[in-house]
């Protein structure tokens, strides 16, 4: 039970890097979007993309944290003891970006949306930059049981690296659904924007891959030779491949599967992290027998993890489909516009 809980666990880490990462993506391209004339365009796509759904996204987060420290305490307390301060500036980060996009929208005045939009752009890069950053420190293998929080701990060449293919995974995610979105909402000139900017995007990723090899050979040599052969290195040629057909199908303009295909090159990598790490919790100090719970706790979880599949999935999947398929009523600006105010618009 405890490798199945482990397994689920990396599954639903992959589908918050997916779903959340899409929408980070989404804020990247918002903070490079220019002024307020120049990227009034971007933005209201971005606004009508993100709204119906990007909320969902928080489940994938909340779900990690459940299965955290309920089915494995021990790797709980060492990770977030260790790189508590990653941790708070990912959550600190979240809660400004919502706070941001929440408030820009009904927002009147210029000012206040230029302020608002830039707490949730640049939140957009803080969380990812930070999340991949503890990731780094757990691969490298700098977390154990006992380690105290030092910036050492997430400040080295492999969650640097982690933090910046964060980033970048993200923005090639958010630049190609952002495709798809300017294609559903009638936006014909954003969508060769964003197809310029998925492809610099995934340019991005394969050089920050190809400077990981390296640094991760000798900083986290145990998830290095893990993903160089096995199964690992099966996800890693999996997800090259998934990512080399998203990047043919924006070039020849055929649109319809390149979401399936992002997501498919992001969720790869993660399984392949997994894949890579086994079985360890920490490598290689704790592995997943040592660090899980109580047998009955790990049963019990097994249940509530299957009820949860059961009951919330399908409605997961059905908000999904429907906003993809735009059968859900967007707002509109007379839907979410304040009160005018004076100097509104200055």
């Amino acid at each position: 039970m405890a490798d199945v809980i482990a397994w689920v666990l990396v599954v639903v880490v992959a589908a918050y890097a997916c779903g959340g990462g899409t929408d980070y993506g989404a804020g990247f391209w918002d903070l490079l979007a220019g002024g307020a004339e120049r990227g009034k365009r971007v933005r209201w796509l971005i606004d009508h993309a993100m709204a119906p759904v990007w909320e969902v996204n928080n489940v994938w987060l909340i779900f990690v944290l459940v299965l955290m420290w309920t089915g494995f305490p021990v790797m709980f307390q060492a990770v977030f003891t260790a790189l508590w301060l990653p941790l708070v500036l990912a959550a600190v980060g979240t809660v400004l970006r919502g706070a941001g996009f929440a408030l820009r929208k009904p927002s009147r005045r210029l000012a206040r949306r230029r302020v608002y939009g830039a707490v949730f752009a640049v939140a957009s890069l803080i969380t990812p930059y930070f999340l991949g950053s503890v990731l780094g420190g757990v691969a490298s293998g700098r977390v154990a049981v006992g380690t105290p929080a030092t910036a050492h701990v997430w400040a080295n060449p492999t969650s640097i690296l982690a933090g910046l293919l964060a980033i970048a995974a993200t923005a090639f995610l958010g630049a190609v659904f952002l495709v798809a979105d300017a294609r559903r909402f009638g936006a014909d000139d954003l969508v060769d924007y964003f197809r310029l900017r998925a492809l610099l995007a995934f340019g991005a990723v394969v050089v920050l891959a190809l400077i990981a090899l390296p640094v991760t050979h000798h900083d986290a040599s145990y998830v290095w030779h893990g993903m160089t052969r096995g199964l690992g290195l099966l996800m890693m040629i999996l997800s090259a491949c998934f990512g080399l057909v998203t990047v043919a199908l924006l070039v020849l303009r055929a649109h319809r599967w390149s979401r399936h295909t992002s997501v498919a090159t992001v969720a790869l990598a993660i399984l392949a992290w997994g894949f890579a790490q086994r079985p360890y919790l920490l490598p290689t100090t704790l592995t997943v027998a040592d660090g899980a719970g109580a047998a009955h706790t790990l049963a019990w979880l097994g249940i509530v993890t299957l009820i949860a599949v059961v009951l919330v999935g399908p409605g997961l999947v059905l908000v999904y489909w429907l906003d993809t398929q735009s059968e859900l009523e967007p707002l509109t600006d007379a839907d979410t516009r304040a009160a005018g105010l004076p100097g509104d618009n200055v």
